[in-house]
Parts: structure tokens; sequence; C-alpha cells
């Protein structure tokens, strides 16, 4: 899976597929192509004429030099431990892109910060999402003896 996101100004495109690679050659005409969509004369891309003896580290040859490209493919990667204190900006991540819309339980939330290629404890997670519920950030349900957590708007179907 690739996902690529390019922010210029006020705009910014994300690109989370599963259907096509990228790679330090191909990565140009990618971000020229997405630029494409981006409002008329708000983006456009630089090429600036480096020589190899000005490039800080000679390993970086693609996503590394665009300051806020996140890249993560979990076939080819293991994703990043995060601590107990991270895992509530984490969720704050999967609530933003709709992931909470539909009621999760405790394990689907692990699979999907896996997904975003963060690795965490199940239990921490769970204390975590408790937390956020007793404060009434999130609902919380169980149905059928199993807790499920989403968004005040979503709705349960039994």
């Amino acid at each position: 899976m690739a996902r690529i996101k390019l922010k210029i100004g006020e705009n910014e495109i994300e690109v989370d597929s599963r259907d096509f690679y990228v790679d330090n050659q191909t990565i140009g005409e990618v971000i020229d192509s997405i630029s494409n969509h981006l409002p008329e004369n708000s983006a456009r891309i630089v090429y600036e004429s480096t020589k190899p003896s000005e490039v800080k580290n000679s390993n970086q040859f693609g996503l590394e030099f665009l300051d806020d490209a996140e890249a993560f493919e979990p076939e080819f990667n293991e994703p990043k431990y995060i601590s107990s204190h991270e895992i509530k900006s984490k969720l704050r991540i999967l609530e933003t892109k709709k992931f909470f819309d539909l009621p999760r339980t405790v394990s689907e939330t692990v699979q999907q910060l896996r997904e975003y290629g963060w690795a965490t404890s199940s239990l921490d997670v769970s204390k975590a999402l408790a937390k956020m519920a007793l404060s009434r950030e999130i609902m919380k349900n169980s149905h059928d003896s199993k807790t499920h957590y989403f968004v005040q708007d979503a709705l349960i179907t039994n």
C-alpha cells in the first residue's frame, strides 16, 4: 500500500491505495500528477539542480526530500511502536479520518493503527478508548458481549 500526502499552502491531497507502487524513479511523476488536481496556479513542482556533493545524505533519493511527505507500506515495513501516552492523539487521527463513524472494537482499532504504521498493545488501546468514553469524547456501547466505540453522530445497527 502506498500513502502519499502532498500539502502545498492550504491545499492538501492524500492518496491511499493498495493498487499501485511508487518507487524513487516514479515519485516525481506521481507528485506531478497529484499536484495537477490542486487548484490552478497554487501548486507547482520545482526541480532544483543539486550536485551530488551538495546532498546531505546520499542515501536519500525520494520522499525524504519533501518536508510534509509521509510514506508507510505495511507489506514492506514494520510499524513503529507507539507508547501509551501517544495513543490518544493517534485515535484522534482515526476519528478525523471517519474511522469511528461506524462502531469499532478494540481489535479493529489496533488493526487500523497498524495500517497507519503504528503498533501498540490492545490493552493500551482499550484503556485509551475507555478513558475517552468516560470523558464523553467518544461513545461506547456493548452488543453481543463486544464493546464498540464510535463518534456520537454514528448509529448502532442491530
